[in-house]
């Protein structure tokens, strides 16, 4: 079992000079543990649903690119990119750009983007939701092409390229890898089974088992194996103060459902020390945990 960490709020640094202090420090805590990825939100405003839409927020690849340099192990995406915010040319551009930087650390995390307040706020286009499934799956054949030898045009209903150059190309082999978020049974899941090498997953145990099971069947669908795909899921919902034994049984509860990755949060106005003292004992435990097979 991996541990990923998320990181979805800014508060707790103690304002703008204090950011990037917070981050780096958080982010060398997060290595030095075992964790494997570091991600942050796409978004501009806070999500008004969790936090005031005012709290601090940084644009995400930016931040990543920041915590490439004071990092060397800590893999690196978005949770997730969304869809509208960057044409897709460039989305690929960005992610090739942090790949060979960081030496071959970077993910593509993208989704097909939800939340119209900072849209309308700062003048981004906000298509209806079929369009922009549209446009992801599009946006995601773009930069799978970019990352080819296929140097040629693309031509799409939203998007039209003359050339798909990009050079130089990722240090991750074939690619870097590409995790869609989202649980959408229709469209999400579906897009999953075709180009995925990785998901993430909301809710608990029983929907991500329903949720699994839809993924088996557009598998199926698409002849691809499901255990090609790593299945993600978040892991916030502890209780305070929680033992080794709590975290590790919560664990085993993912893992026999197909989950081979938890995601965890930042928690507290001292994320740092909440990782470490929340994860930190349970590591090589957690390091043992099999997923079952889908």
């Amino acid at each position: 079992m991996e541990l990923d960490l998320h990181v979805s709020r800014f508060d707790w640094a103690g304002g703008p000079s204090g950011i990037g202090p917070g981050v780096t420090d958080l982010a060398r805590r997060a290595e030095a543990i075992g964790v494997r990825t570091m991600s942050f939100m796409d978004h501009y405003f806070q999500m008004d649903w969790m936090a005031p839409a005012e709290d601090p927020m940084l644009e995400g690849y930016t931040a990543l690119g920041f915590v490439a340099g004071v990092t060397e192990r800590l893999r690196l995406r978005l949770l997730v990119t969304g869809v509208t915010y960057r044409f897709p040319g460039l989305l690929a551009k960005i992610v090739t750009t942090l790949d060979v930087l960081s030496r071959g650390r970077a993910e593509l995390g993208i989704g097909a983007a939800w939340y119209e307040r900072e849209h309308r706020g700062l003048g981004v286009p906000f298509p209806p939701t079929a369009e922009r499934f549209e446009r992801l799956e599009e946006t995601i054949q773009i930069c799978l092409q970019m990352w080819s030898d296929d140097n040629g045009p693309y031509e799409g209903r939203h998007y039209q390229l003359e050339e798909t150059l990009c050079s130089p190309q990722p240090v991750s082999q074939p690619r870097p890898r590409i995790l869609i978020g989202g649980s959408g049974e229709r469209k999400t899941l579906r897009l999953v089974a075709r180009y995925a090498d990785a998901c993430n997953i909301f809710g608990g145990p029983d929907e991500i088992s329903h949720k699994l099971d839809v993924l088996r069947r557009h598998c199926d669908d698409v002849g691809r194996d499901p255990n090609e795909i790593e299945v993600t899921a978040m892991y916030r919902d502890l209780p305070t103060g929680a033992s080794v034994q709590e975290v590790v049984q919560g664990a085993e509860a993912f893992a026999r459902l197909g989950v081979s990755t938890l995601v965890t949060g930042a928690m507290g106005p001292n994320p740092g020390g909440w990782l470490e003292s929340t994860f930190g004992p349970a590591m090589g435990e957690l390091r043992e945990i099999k997923p079952a097979s889908l």
